[in-house]
């Protein structure tokens, strides 16, 4: 039985012309296999008469014009997948400049293909991605000029339709080396002094454009090309490790947000500046965004210049304002024993008392402290939006075992906000939540101030006694 076995080696034993034979059977009518025999066929004769053949499919995938639906898109990434493979399996051991331009000629292909494909798995892009990732590695065997590669570089950038090139900086940094890093910083400078003719047509559309979005559109400074070489320098102040650099190319108003006044702060951390980066964060007015980011920079600061009282206290301010989990942990984690007990103590003490009921009980399902939750829903059962199944659904299953009766009040709560609203497409949940307070009544010996099983299915009966579509629903449970 085991020289029946499908591997490698009962294979190789039937012999080449059992095979050869055996392979030509298989490929009639499979341009896909009968592709991939060509490649391998070219490959045995080099790695340059390979090229030659990745190339010219290369091309024609890009000239294709017609869509590619979903029932053809495993054909694609699979062709796709394979050309990769050849390039950097077959081609790249043996001549890392040939590959280099073959991958280079590989993602451009992405903007082509996105245009008439259906990707919304995103397999396509997966492909795209992966190779540019590998980029790096056959850059480093290539033996490559970085002054051309520079303007490649930015050639490629210019040109980043769909996002194929996002990253290329930091990715062909090493290769592209200091001098080959300068001399884009050229082009893109180079490229920012430039404008369209006053009497073109790109710049009579331009204005026409800023006149229609009158003084507040979104023109000048926010437009694609300062974006494009406000990114690209930064990218290579970073690769330099210019820290400098990066920052002179954030405004005053972008240093007022709270993002990237965060982001700004981290990067003075690592460049052991803990106090410069305390006053940009301090500095920071713009409370639009980016809050969560600004509140980890600032305990770093303050960590880093050993003010940890004020680092703790900032945590727990944190976890009161924003209930985060993370804080909290923190915090915790740096009491003395016994303190810390007295902190989660405090801790369940705001969540039962939060504002936001349903911020505390996520909080408290995502600790987790399913003791808490229950006591948060039952202490607050009439606060409860019975709407955010999203959050209720999991927390009744999650609280089921140990603590029913809460399971149940978001049972009903969820109940209730459909029939009451005759939400009718949520009938058939809500008919699985009546079942499932039915599965727990026997475990509920004490209902409190609420109404038992029965009671309350005697009470939907009731106030809902049209809505037959769902007690249709209910009767098939």
């Amino acid at each position: 039985m085991a020289k029946k076995t499908l591997n490698q080696t009962n294979l190789a034993a039937l012999g080449a012309d059992a095979l050869a034979t055996l392979l030509m059977e298989i490929s009639t009518g499979s341009a896909d296999i009968k592709r991939r025999l060509r490649l391998e066929l070219s490959h045995s004769l080099g790695p340059q008469e390979l090229a030659q053949d990745v190339r010219k499919r290369l091309v024609s995938l890009q000239r294709s014009t017609s869509f590619v639906g979903w029932r053809k898109r495993k054909l694609l990434v699979k062709d796709l997948e394979t050309q990769s493979a050849m390039i950097l399996d077959k081609i790249a051991p043996q001549d890392a400049a040939t590959a280099f331009d073959l991958l280079w000629q590989f993602v451009e292909m992405a903007p082509a293909l996105c245009a008439r494909i259906d990707d919304s798995r995103g397999e396509v892009g997966d492909v795209f991605r992966a190779a540019l990732a590998a980029l790096p590695n056959v850059a480093s065997r290539a033996n490559l000029n970085p002054t051309p590669l520079a303007a490649q570089v930015w050639t490629a950038l210019t040109n980043n339709t769909y996002g194929e090139w996002n990253g290329l900086i930091a990715l062909l940094a090493p290769t592209l080396g200091p001098a080959g890093l300068a001399h884009l910083k050229t082009l893109v400078q180079a490229h920012g002094d430039t404008a369209p003719p006053p009497n073109s047509t790109n710049a009579v559309a331009a204005a026409f454009i800023r006149e229609l979005r009158g003084a507040t559109g979104a023109a000048g400074g926010n437009d694609r090309k300062s974006r494009l070489i406000k990114r690209s320098l930064q990218e290579i102040a970073a690769a330099s490790g210019d820290t400098t650099a990066y920052i002179n190319q954030y405004s005053p108003a972008d240093l007022a947000r709270k993002d990237i006044a965060a982001e700004v702060a981290t990067l003075l951390l690592a460049d052991a500046k803990p106090a410069k980066a305390l006053e940009m964060l301090q500095n920071a007015t713009d409370s639009r965004a980016g809050q969560a980011a600004w509140d980890v920079a600032y305990i770093a600061c303050l960590t880093a210049l050993g003010r940890l009282d004020d680092a703790q206290t900032h945590r727990w301010v944190c976890f009161t304002t924003y209930l985060n989990p993370g804080h909290l942990r923190d915090h915790l984690k740096l009491l003395p024993d016994f303190e810390d007990v007295e902190a989660e103590d405090r801790a369940r003490a705001h969540l039962r008392a939060s504002p936001n009921l349903h911020a505390a009980l996520n909080f408290c399902l995502n600790w987790p402290d399913l003791l808490t939750a229950a006591e948060v829903i039952e202490t607050r059962s009439t606060e409860i939006n019975g709407e955010l199944s999203a959050l209720l659904a999991p927390a009744a299953e999650a609280l089921r075992n140990r603590h029913p009766r809460a399971a149940v009040i978001l049972w009903r709560a969820m109940i209730d906000d459909t029939l009451d609203h005759a939400r009718a497409p949520r009938y058939a949940q809500a008919a699985e939540y009546v079942a499932e307070c039915a599965a727990v009544d026997a475990d509920i010996t004490d209902y409190r101030q609420h109404p038992d099983h029965a009671q309350y299915v005697q009470s939907l009966r009731r106030d809902h006694v049209r809505k037959f579509a769902f007690w249709e629903k209910l009767t098939a449970q």
